[in-house]
């Protein structure tokens, strides 16, 4: 995927050559928490809790140096700002074992999934997220994805922390031809859309 600038933010896959702008991305919280994106990527809450911090950053470290592209980075000013997971939904192993986003075809690798972004810190409400969607539904497709899915927060039944809208939003999913295909609680929504 070659690199497009938009609004001054500019989209490049987050390889092995871009191991020290995820770090910069991230900061010293490894994004929310220590999470380092992991969370998906691990098959239960005590693996994740034990892994957090340091271990997950690790383990994200090496499948990045192994050749990995797990997600999208956002840059301003040449400076990177946020972060977009996007991959194979079975590469997202937690997902199998959810009880409210288990899929139907977990095995499917046409599914590819969206489950998190990170903005930084004074580049959030200024459309980061909405550069990073667009450029995951581009970048699937380009890898053979035939569906994009995601488990955005309804954020019209209560006033969220920007940690706890990690998954977008529906509204910034609808804005971009996702439409809910489930709601498994109030608050949390699954969206899909179609890239033939």
């Amino acid at each position: 995927m070659s690199a497009r600038r938009v609004d001054g933010v500019t989209i490049h896959p987050a390889g092995r050559d871009r191991w020290d702008d995820l770090v910069e991305a991230f900061g010293d919280n490894g994004g929310c928490e220590g999470c380092w994106c992991m969370y998906w990527r691990v098959s239960s809450g005590p693996e994740y809790d034990r892994m957090r911090g340091a271990s997950a950053r690790a383990e994200f470290s090496r499948l990045v140096r192994d050749g990995e592209v797990p997600g999208l980075l956002a840059y301003r000013d040449q400076a990177p700002v946020g972060w977009c997971a996007v991959a194979p939904r079975p590469a997202y192993v937690r997902l199998r074992g959810s009880r409210t986003l288990r899929p139907d075809e977990p095995d499917d690798p046409g599914v590819w999934a969206v489950p998190c972004f990170y903005v930084k810190t004074g580049h959030r409400r200024h459309g980061v997220a909405d550069h990073l969607l667009a450029a995951a539904v581009r970048h699937a497709g380009r890898h053979g994805a035939h569906t994009l899915e995601a488990y955005p927060t309804d954020s019209g039944h209560r006033r969220y922390s920007a940690g706890e809208l990690h998954m977008g939003t529906v509204d910034l999913f609808e804005r971009h031809g996702f439409t809910e295909t489930g709601r498994p609680s109030p608050g949390r929504v699954i969206v899909r859309r179609g890239l033939a």
